[in-house]
């Protein structure tokens, strides 16, 4: 086990992650007995469900208490048709046979379920598309099967050997309209912006169905549909293959850590049974999310999981995913109340190995059906090997979010004066990863942007941004919050272990929060969208946030520094400097608030370095008091024994970029 080499620390559970090891492996065999491999187990979406086939459509579902099943729908008046009866089959499955002329596109239906001790209509599990009546506000089940189906036109990019540089995003709120967006808004409005931003990754949040808006995506209902309300499902193809056209790659937020409690929308009580899908008994519910736990230790449950992620990379040809709520499936008590400060925590018998197992063979099968494509696990936790291949004794992610970080920069904003800023512990926070790991790195994501918390932006300028964002205002606050919001994403962005994140908006410092309508604030869209005009806007200081974040990242991306390990040049607390070289780039960081250096002396190799980017080039909303036309030359400096001194001139609350000019060869 390879993580253990790299960790003596998982010495003494040595014995706990083979046996992990064994029962995946045992479990994979298991399963593909009758088959080749995972992705050739993982077709349920091809099996179940409403299919169109030559001669017929058939339509199959999972239902082992069921004692009779009918499709309803607008083909028959929404009334119990023998027509329209299902036959039982072995294994609890069911099954309908009809002729071409019974069902036509666009039609809903659902299922009338009957068992033991009663009955109710159920929208089929394997259903690929729903939508809500807009009186009712029911959910049906919908026929999508267009004369024409959708055409891609592009490959997919691929993100083998690439670092991730993300941005996360939601249909719906990518309007400045108070509205909900569509897929093809975005792909007109936003996705240009992601584009020019010079993001290679889109993370798309919400796209499977679920009931209630508000829940930002993650109470999901029906597992295999694209949710409507942002549009069809060749709308929704439409948006990725206009970003694989512009060498975007696309992965989505998935839910396969808990489910809605619904049940005529969703799983809570299908075909009458509450343990078909999920634990019964006190493990059934999640307390403190109001849905339902997943029982990953059935193979019908985990070949529903797995053919779900099959069909999102096939079907809409998603580049991978970030796997919601992984810390809740990893511990019997969801990861509540551990503070995760001692191995203990990771191997206490609270593990849930039956899910352990379940996500490893879900990134098993990733890769068997679109090699290289990522899978992201957002663990907070910090479990070892997370994100360390299977055979390495890991879990198999391809990367952990780094979701320390976040909580870290929010610790400091809040809990400490400037001066008091530890460039130490920060530089550790930062760079701190395991050796077997790739983690994506944010300063901010949508969590820290949710109604109740705040941004980056709006905890260093509050209220001050309604009066003093017009360039031609002057503000000491806004001066520092701009100042540090800069700061804070280059460092965090140049310090990456393997990927960087931005949530949608943020990298221009959108104003105030996120809330969407609901009850308690008048159903209202004042806070579920995007403000683009603010960035658009050649009168206000957002601009300069904007065009700092797309400098930022062509540099770091151009400059290929995140395959390569940062080496730290100067750490001086006192002097609040931060100074470090990744790869032939030189980072200087100067966090002091008053304090601006002269002469500044830096321990690098010998030769000329020039000035790429700074934080206060006026540009950016800084005040130009570094000359980026300067080249700065090396001095011999005998306390620095191998190195040589760089001076610098370094203003306070900025930070410069520093690359070494290649000496030109002799002839």
């Amino acid at each position: 086990m390879r993580i253990i080499e790299q960790d003596s620390w998982l010495a003494p559970y040595a014995s706990v992650i083979e046996e992990r090891y064994k029962k995946i492996k045992s479990k994979e065999s298991e399963l593909t007995r009758q088959q080749k491999n995972l992705k050739a187990f993982s077709t349920g979406h091809l099996y179940f469900g409403l299919h169109r086939t030559k001669k017929e459509w058939i339509c199959r579902e999972w239902m082992p208490n069921a004692t009779a099943v009918h499709l309803i729908g607008d083909f028959n008046r929404w009334k119990t048709d023998e027509t329209y009866a299902f036959r039982k089959m072995s294994d609890g499955e069911w099954e309908l046979r009809v002729p071409h002329e019974k069902i036509h596109h666009l039609d809903q239906y659902k299922l009338k379920v009957a068992w033991a001790n009663g009955n109710g209509d159920r929208i089929p599990a394997y259903a690929m598309r729903t939508v809500q009546d807009k009186s009712t506000h029911i959910f049906n089940a919908q026929v999508w099967a267009p004369e024409k189906p959708y055409s891609w036109k592009y490959d997919s990019p691929g993100l083998s050997g690439v670092q991730p540089f993300i941005y996360e995003a939601h249909i719906g709120m990518g309007t400045e309209e108070y509205k909900v967006g569509s897929y093809l808004e975005f792909k007109e409005k936003v996705l240009p912006r992601v584009i020019e931003g010079g993001y290679n990754t889109l993370q798309l949040m919400a796209v499977q169905e679920h009931p209630y808006y508000g829940s930002f995506g993650y109470h999901v209902s029906n597992m295999f549909a694209a949710s409507s309300r942002f549009g069809t499902p060749d709308e929704l193809k439409e948006l990725i293959d206009e970003a694989h056209k512009n060498g975007i790659a696309v992965i989505m937020d998935i839910v396969h850590s808990h489910a809605v409690k619904n049940e005529l929308e969703g799983l809570g009580m299908y075909a009458g049974d509450p343990g078909q899908f999920f634990h019964t008994g006190n493990r059934r519910e999640h307390t403190a999310w109001d849905s339902l736990c997943f029982d990953y230790g059935k193979n019908e449950v985990i070949h529903f999981l797995l053919s779900n992620i099959h069909f999102w990379l096939e079907e809409y040809r998603f580049d991978g995913f970030r796997f919601d709520g992984v810390t809740s499936m990893l511990y019997f008590d969801h990861g509540l109340g551990r503070d995760f400060a001692s191995y203990k925590m990771y191997y206490d018998g609270g593990q849930d190995v039956d899910a352990i197992v379940y996500l490893a063979l879900a990134n098993l099968l990733i890769q068997q059906v679109k090699p290289g494509a990522l899978s992201i696990a957002e663990d907070m936790s910090g479990y070892p090997g997370i994100a360390a291949e299977v055979d390495a004794g890991g879990i198999g992610f391809t990367h952990r979010l780094a979701m320390g970080v976040p909580d870290y920069w929010i610790k400091t904003i809040k809990e400490r004066s400037d001066e008091q800023w530890n460039m130490a512990e920060l530089f550790h926070e930062l760079t701190s990863k395991r050796a077997d790991e790739q983690v994506v790195s944010y300063a901010e994501s949508h969590d820290q942007a949710l109604v109740g918390d705040k941004t980056i932006i709006f905890r260093l300028i509050d209220k001050e941004m309604y009066w003093h964002m017009a360039k031609d205002s002057h503000n000491m606050i806004v001066d520092r919050g701009i100042a540090l919001h800069k700061m804070i994403r280059l460092l965090t962005m140049a310090t990456a272990g393997g990927g960087y994140l931005n949530f949608m908006g943020n990298e221009f410092g959108h104003p105030e929060w996120i809330d969407f309508p609901r009850e308690g604030n008048g159903w209202s869209y004042k806070y579920a969208r995007r403000q683009w005009s603010l960035a658009d806007s050649r009168e206000l200081k957002y601009q300069f946030l904007g065009d700092f974040d797309r400098a930022a990242i062509a540099l770091v991306r151009s400059s290929g520094i995140l395959n390569h390990h940062c080496q730290q040049v100067k750490i001086d607390d006192h002097d609040n400097i931060l100074a470090f070289r990744r790869d032939d780039l030189v980072f200087v960081f100067n966090f002091h608030p008053v304090n601006s250096y002269t002469g500044y002396g830096l321990a690098v190799d010998q030769g000329k370095y020039s000035c790429l980017l700074s934080t206060d080039e006026s540009r950016f909303g800084g005040f130009n008091l570094v000359d980026l036309s300067v080249v700065h030359r090396t001095m011999v400096e005998k306390s620095f024994g191998l190195k040589q001194r760089l001076d610098l001139y370094i203003p306070a609350r900025s930070a410069q970029v520093l690359k070494k000019v290649p000496v030109p060869k002799l002839r």
